[in-house]
């Protein structure tokens, strides 16, 4: 059976993010192992089923490139010795200009919990997504999940015109777009591991709480 990385090939890259300080853990997360493997890596490996395509995007290329998988490339963000991290909606414009496709996948590197053939199976559908929508993203109560979902490339104006005029905050770019909503069955996919607690709780086996 062919994997949905062969049927979105042609249209869907995936975008990692991976610039965070990691304050609330106490140490870089990415690097965290979790079921013996960096959460790092663990993302790269889900994306690498539904694209052929994965990007990390990082201030800190050497430090991660021996736990990152052969076929995943990082992505450089610039960023001057002390300066303080732009958050992830300047790190995504940075990555989005570096893209080419027409639909991104952007996810967090702390997200233990993706399910491969989930995410392929979200792939598949994307040529169903309406044509005005600018992203497909799951929905969380009143606010959007922007760092476990889809976007179209042609947001990049959007986006940076945001930016431009002083704008940080994802919700309230994706709050003045057309966005469509992802359904989620188990809400637990979308679990972001950001304190020593989270870790606990996954190395108890216990189901985490549901996101915030």
């Amino acid at each position: 059976m062919e994997s949905s990385a062969v049927h979105t090939q042609n249209f869907l890259s995936v975008l990692i993010l991976a610039g965070g300080n990691s304050r609330r853990m106490g140490t870089d997360k990415a690097l965290v192992p979790v079921d013996g493997e960096a959460m790092l890596a663990q993302v790269c490996r889900v994306a690498r089923g539904c694209s052929d395509r994965v990007f990390v995007l990082t201030p800190w290329g050497d430090r991660y490139q021996a736990v990152l998988p052969p076929d995943c490339q990082v992505l450089s963000e610039a960023r001057s010795p002390g300066e303080e991290a732009p958050g992830p909606l300047v790190g995504f414009a940075a990555g989005l200009r570096q893209l080419s496709r027409e639909w991104v996948l952007l996810l967090a590197c702390d997200l233990p919990r993706l399910e491969g053939a989930q995410m392929g199976a979200w792939a598949a559908q994307l040529p169903q997504v309406p044509a005005e929508a600018i992203a497909w993203l799951p929905r969380l109560g009143d606010r959007w999940d922007p760092l476990c979902g889809f976007y179209r490339r042609r947001c990049l104006a959007s986006l940076e015109a945001f930016i431009e005029g002083g704008g940080r905050s994802f919700q309230r770019w994706l709050d003045r777009e057309v966005v469509e909503v992802l359904p989620v069955d188990d809400p637990q996919w979308l679990f972001n591991c950001n304190t020593p607690d989270d870790l606990r709780i996954l190395a108890g086996g216990d189901r985490p709480p549901p996101p915030a």
